[in-house]
Formats: structure tokens, sequence, C-alpha cells
């Protein structure tokens, strides 16, 4: 249980946004650090910051030049050939539209979205469309095995 244990303390949750807290944090971090062992990328840190539409679009603006509202940034703040140490910037309010517009539980789309930003530190892109359908592949696979269904 130990070693568990080691495997998810370099990953954490942030709350830019009062009134939102993320549920099952322990079960979510295993997971996550499962994800990184399947696709062979070393993790040596891992924080998620859950925030508003508000707040990511001032990220997207500062840091990417882009002036639109997104549901995740995902940054990779190590060099290539070392473990990823990532930062993952999630709109709450994105999550929350996108599941109402897909038909989607809030539950079901955050995941998503957080195995997308995971999916990202560990290589994965989604420019192109064969990009998009491989990731967008990987995220089905992780949400059947996170959910069991």
């Amino acid at each position: 249980m130990e070693m568990i244990n080691k495997a998810t303390d370099n990953i954490s949750f942030h709350y830019q946004m009062s009134g939102f807290k993320f549920p099952n944090r322990t079960q979510l971090k295993t997971f996550l650090a499962t994800l990184f062992k399947r696709e062979k990328k070393a993790l040596e840190e891992l924080s998620y910051i859950f925030c508003t539409d508000k707040y990511l679009l001032e990220i997207n603006r500062s840091f990417l030049q882009h002036d639109y509202y997104t549901d995740i940034i995902s940054f990779e703040l190590a060099d290539k050939k070392q473990p990823s140490q990532g930062e993952i910037y999630i709109s709450i309010d994105r999550v929350k539209e996108n599941a109402r517009d897909m038909g989607e539980s809030f539950q079901r789309e955050l995941h998503r979205v957080i195995f997308h930003g995971a999916l990202h530190l560990c290589g994965y892109r989604d420019k192109s469309k064969k990009e998009s359908a491989l990731m967008r592949e990987k995220e089905n696979e992780y949400l059947k095995l996170y959910f069991k269904n």
C-alpha cells in the first residue's frame, strides 16, 4: 500500500474557485498514476487546477495568445526526455456547458477532460483529425477503465 501512496503523492488538485471540490481524489490519483505507467511515461509531478472560464481565458490570452474560451490547458514544465512535470488547468464552467451540450454527465465529462490533459503530458496531440481520433480513443479507453462500464 505504501507504494501506491508514493505514486500518488506527486499528484495534486487545487481550486481557484470556491464551491467546487473534487470527490474521490485518492481513487483518481491512483488511476492517474496507472495511466502514466500504462503509457510508459514517468511522472514527477502533476497539478490540476480547477478554475472558472474567466481565469482560464486569461491564461489562454497570456501564455498562448489565444482569445477564446477552452475547457483545458496543459503545460509540460519538464524537458522532453525528463519525467513529466505538468500543470493542467480545467474550466469547470466550460466542462459543465460541454457536458450539457453533449448530453453527458458532468462527472463523466470532467473525467474525460482530466484524462485528456494527462494524455497530452504523455505525448498525445490533437491538432490533426488523425491525432484527435486517437486522443478520443484513448480518452474512451481510460473512461471505460475508470468507470468499469
